[in-house]
């Protein structure tokens, strides 16, 4: 029996060692219903809190194979000879079997054969049953389980413990979660916890840490209704001196803002910028693919008919045009643009591109359409019919024809093919780009030379526009802390130089979390009456790699996705409008097994 026990152990780490050392991420099979994926442990939450980014093997429940309605596995070959065939059948299989697994969710294993896998890996660690020696250390293995214990096991995992490259032993953890619960009482105490830590490792003494995260703006719940935003803004906290579970985060906390602003939420002061430079981006795409998805137009009016009532307009008033640039503060305000739009980002000193730009852009609706208002405009200008001003830091095509037009010397341009495109998205490129610069400078936030990344017209138009997202999405970032949490100028001037230093190496990613440390006070009234999203605590002893936790985290949302907890709650989220908090509890325990 234990030669047998040996064999399996040497077979497993053999499979581990395997698998480390390839680069595929891909799901490998141990024996015939296991699967195991490498991947980072940042990936799952409760492996978060102990891994990290680290790599770890995840071990599960392989997808069940699928049957046919006669009966035939999909996963078997047909009777065609062709090894082709064969190739693709195996192709549809595997494919099939992923489906399955995307659609079913991971699956977790028996907590008897999660136990049994473990003790292959901690048993493979002794030298004397595998060559482990002047190898790297396998990395950690975590076991996804079915909760079919009395204690409710979810996850079970080891990781060796390491000095130089020997391992002198392996850290055993043990998951185990409760189902919502609204009674405190239920809940483990502070003094249990410590008791459970003590009672394992019987330390000669102990440090206690804490940590809560509260949602501070995203999806909202009103009158059960949930009203879903792709923008979220959680504060997490960090302190020691913890007195009960479920304590508020005290003022002396570290607090850290994690900040994720999705462009286009209705909500969003730069919802009308937004659309703006949606319809930049159209007129990107077209250029790029030769296809355009003409968005919707804005005005009533076709975009020749207010082309000309633009231009019969500065040929009827030019003298009122030369007291707009004198004046640029008096020139009228579109009227289509919400109030809290034109209180942030719209500018008085919109020049003649920049205005024919607002008309062309909420009423084109074709390529004909743009040849035909800039055709209007390029003869207007040959003629001498008006005389408009632009700013002198102008660099679209059509303000080069202006300029050549104050001397009467004006370019042919041939408005054919997509001349017309490019001029246009030019256009926009500059009045966008001014619109930014005029808020973040006259704000104070950053200075021209921290932007002249997002300001080059050196590289291609489609590069130039990527930088304009990304621009447009600090704002958005910038605009949410400034407009919802009311931070003061010291964070916003920090969190923006972060941002426009983030966006100068990456690309642009709307998921990517932005992390801003404050105050607590300054978001007090934020979190101080209600209820955290997530609460945990850790006691701890020992130093380095021999350092052990006992950890327990209280949430409103299941820390483990393999799993159905029964609740009575029709939300997954479920302290909206509870009157009561109720929260799923995750405890993790850790042991220390020594190898000679």
């Amino acid at each position: 029996m234990g030669s047998k026990v040996i064999s399996s152990a040497k077979e497993f780490y053999t499979f581990l060692r395997s698998l480390q050392d390839g680069e595929s991420s891909n799901p490998s099979t141990y024996e015939e219903d296991i699967q195991m994926i490498k991947m980072n442990g940042d990936k799952i939450p409760v492996l978060n809190m102990y891994c990290g980014n680290q790599p770890v093997f995840i071990c599960e429940k392989a997808a069940p194979k699928i049957s046919e309605p006669n009966g035939q596995q999909i996963t078997e070959t047909s009777n065609c000879t062709d090894d082709d065939d064969d190739d693709d059948a195996d192709a549809d299989a595997d494919a099939a079997a992923n489906e399955l697994q995307t659609e079913l969710g991971p699956q977790p294993l028996t907590v008897v054969k999660a136990r049994q896998l473990l003790s292959f890996y901690t048993l493979s660690q002794n030298s004397n049953v595998s060559a482990v020696d002047n190898k790297p250390a396998l990395h950690p293995l975590w076991v996804r389980c079915d909760m079919s214990d009395p204690a409710g096991t979810t996850w079970l995992g080891a990781e060796t413990v390491n000095v130089g490259n020997k391992v002198s032993g392996v850290k055993l953890y043990c998951v185990t979660c409760k189902g919502l619960t609204v009674d405190k009482q239920s809940l483990i105490t502070l003094d249990d916890l410590k008791q459970e830590h003590k009672k394992r490792h019987h330390p000669s003494s102990m440090v206690i840490k804490c940590s809560a995260r509260f949602n501070l703006f995203g999806s909202t719940v009103v009158e059960n209704t949930t009203i879903e935003s792709q923008s979220s803004v959680t504060v997490d906290f960090k302190w020691g001196h913890v007195e009960r579970i479920l304590e508020t985060p005290p003022l002396s906390s570290t607090a850290t803002l994690n900040i994720k602003v999705a462009s286009g939420d209705m909500r969003s002061p730069l919802f009308e910028m937004y659309r703006e430079l949606e319809f930049l981006q159209t007129l990107a795409d077209g250029l790029r693919t030769g296809e355009t998805e003409w968005m919707e137009p804005l005005e009533s009016t076709s975009a020749v008919n207010l082309t000309k009532a633009f231009l019969e307009e500065l040929q009827d008033t030019a003298k009122i045009l030369q007291d707009r640039a004198a004046k640029p503060a008096e020139t009228t305000k579109p009227e289509t643009e919400t109030p809290i739009f034109n209180s942030i980002l719209e500018r008085g000193d919109l020049d003649f591109v920049e205005q024919l730009w607002v008309r062309m852009r909420k009423s084109v609706t074709s390529y004909q359409d743009i040849g035909d208002c800039l055709k209007l405009v390029t003869e207007a200008l040959r003629y001498g019919d008006i005389k408009p001003w632009i700013h002198r830091d102008s660099s679209s095509s059509l303000s080069k024809l202006i300029l050549q037009s104050y001397h009467q010397q004006i370019d042919h341009v041939s408005l054919t093919g997509v001349t017309p495109v490019h001029m246009l998205l030019e256009m926009g490129l500059d009045k966008m780009r001014k619109d930014y610069i005029n808020y973040l400078i006259g704000k104070e936030l950053t200075t021209l030379n921290h932007l002249c990344y997002y300001l080059n017209t050196e590289v291609d138009l489609q590069e130039q526009v990527i930088r304009l997202r990304k621009l447009h999405h600090l704002l958005e970032i910038i605009l949410t802390c400034s407009t919802f949490l009311g931070l003061p100028y010291d964070r916003l001037f920090h969190l923006t130089q972060s941002c426009l230093q983030h966006y100068k190496t990456y690309p642009y990613d709307e998921e990517h979390e932005f992390k801003l440390q404050i105050k607590p006070a300054l978001i007090g009234h934020f979190y101080q009456k209600e209820q955290p999203a997530l609460w945990g605590v850790e006691v701890s002893s020992g130093h380095g790699p021999r350092e052990v936790r006992t950890s327990l985290q209280l949430s409103d949302t299941p820390m483990v996705d393999h799993v159905i907890f029964e609740t009575d709650y029709p939300n997954e989220t479920v302290n909206g409008d509870s009157e009561e908090p109720a929260f799923f509890s995750t405890m993790v325990c850790c042991s220390l097994v020594n190898i000679a």
